[in-house]
């Protein structure tokens, strides 16, 4: 793998406020989308009431441990940190005319943490939560004036951080939203789908607003969108199975197209009328999504299969979607089918399609580790999986795709997204919490830290090609 990896590849870890800060309350914040979802994405929404907790209310304690951590990165050698910002640290009900100081400053020790070791921020505006109070008096992404506050936010945030962050997302899995419209948009689950696309149209807009704002005040910097990586194969050559994975592609390329292209595409034109999906777009909106981004970022754990007959077949799910399982692919314990040739596979489709530097985000297998009696932990597994996807990676390199960085999913343990588990670990640094919140929070190295500092010293030459 020597030399394949360019010399100033961002290597590093990616991590979500809500999911390792807790503090859930601390310094003026509001409540989230995601505080009212302890069970996690596919649980149930539920009002909080005085006396409730949630595992995410401490989840890691990242808010008052983040110096431990950011030394255990930077002994890891990160050259870069993906974090999001909660929203509601800043403006705690999102409609507000002036922001939380105390939120601001905490965003500024973290950032003045990294920058002590060389570790760059790559944040992320919107990560699977927004105000509450948004949702509660305006109906979410649901309403236009969504957008005015979002743009707010990010404004603020640019200027407060110009100096210290040079590389940003807008809105994480922004594609997510069709399939659970609360933690994507803030819509009821059971909403339409005109509903869900007209959201989804006023964070496209969003995005293109906070785009044009970023390239304004932090003009050296770069801002990307951020997909969920959904890419999907025919489960048989027949031409009709090869045309439905065309169009289910499609359903979560579309963001990328509009965010890159600065238009809608006119397939979506023809699957709007054909479903009878109403949309308002105006020429101001038309306008504001030629706004472009600078590069795009996604994350990737799986590829899946479709059919034309999907009735005939069982499916899996896997990252949110759900997905007619590969009969050539083995699956982790949660039932994510692993395929590293996928994500060199992924990483061409994007840049034949784009044209613009690719920045993987999210990448990791989530497992049970095992702590043995003299408190190591042996996770090969999760060294053979990351392995073998850079492997890929350094391939889809050599293929002529520009990719900036890499930054795997859960660098030190954290409470996962879809059911709020602490037992699905990701990360090279074991955190004691079990599901229950019972733990004393003591951080732990684990054979893979040691691993990946290996493969970020030598740059992705001491990976091993395992084919």
């Amino acid at each position: 793998m020597n030399g394949k990896f360019p010399q100033h590849f961002l290597w590093g870890g990616a991590v979500a406020a809500n999911q390792v800060e807790g503090a859930y309350q601390a310094d003026g914040k509001g409540l989230s989308t995601s505080d009212l979802q302890p069970q996690g994405i596919f649980g149930a929404i539920t009002p909080r009431m005085p006396g409730d907790s949630g595992i995410k209310d401490v989840a890691i304690d990242f808010y008052h441990r983040y110096p431990e951590d950011i030394a255990l990165f930077a002994e890891m050698g990160f050259k870069c940190l993906r974090t999001s910002i909660a929203w509601t640290r800043i403006f705690p009900q999102g409609d507000e005319e002036t922001p939380n100081e105390a939120g601001l400053a905490f965003y500024d020790r973290l950032f003045d943490e990294m920058a002590k070791y060389g570790i760059q921020p790559l944040i992320t505006l919107s990560h699977y939560e927004m105000p509450y109070g948004l949702v509660k008096n305006y109906g979410g992404w649901g309403d236009r004036r969504t957008i005015a506050f979002f743009e707010r936010y990010a404004r603020t945030v640019f200027e407060r951080y110009k100096h210290k962050v040079k590389h940003w997302l807008t809105f994480n899995e922004i594609n997510m939203s069709l399939h659970a419209p609360f933690t994507g948009v803030g819509l009821p689950p059971e909403s339409d789908r005109s509903a869900i696309y007209q959201a989804i149209h006023h964070q496209l807009v969003a995005s293109a607003k906070a785009v044009k704002a970023c390239h304004e005040i932090v003009p050296e910097g770069k801002i990307g969108n951020m997909l969920l990586g959904g890419i999907l194969y025919p489960l048989s050559c027949r031409p009709e199975d090869l045309l439905e994975t065309q169009r289910q592609n499609r359903d979560w390329l579309f963001f990328g197209d509009v965010q890159a292209r600065g238009y809608y595409p006119a397939y979506m034109q023809r699957f709007f009328r054909e479903n009878g999906i109403q949309v308002e777009i105006t020429n101001e909106d038309r306008q504001t999504l030629r706004e472009t981004i600078d590069f795009i970022s996604f994350s990737y754990y799986m590829s899946g299969c479709v059919t034309a007959d999907p009735e005939q077949y069982e499916t899996a799910r896997g990252n949110i979607l759900d997905m007619v399982p590969n009969p050539h692919l083995a699956s982790s314990e949660w039932g994510w089918q692993i395929d590293p040739i996928g994500l060199r596979y992924l990483l061409n489709v994007l840049y034949d399609r784009y044209q613009k530097p690719l920045f993987i985000v999210e990448n990791g297998l989530g497992a049970k580790d095992r702590v043995e009696a003299d408190g190591s932990i042996n996770d090969d597994y999760r060294i053979n999986y990351l392995n073998d996807h850079l492997v890929q990676v350094a391939e889809a390199i050599d293929d002529g795709v520009e990719v900036m960085g890499y930054t795997s999913w859960g660098p030190i343990d954290l409470v996962s997204a879809s059911k709020a588990e602490m037992s699905k670990r990701y990360g090279f640094i074991h955190v004691d919490r079990d599901d229950a919140g019972n733990g004393s929070l003591e951080r732990r190295r684990k054979k893979s830290f040691y691993w990946y500092r290996d493969v970020i010293h030598s740059n992705g030459a001491s990976l091993k090609d395992r084919r």
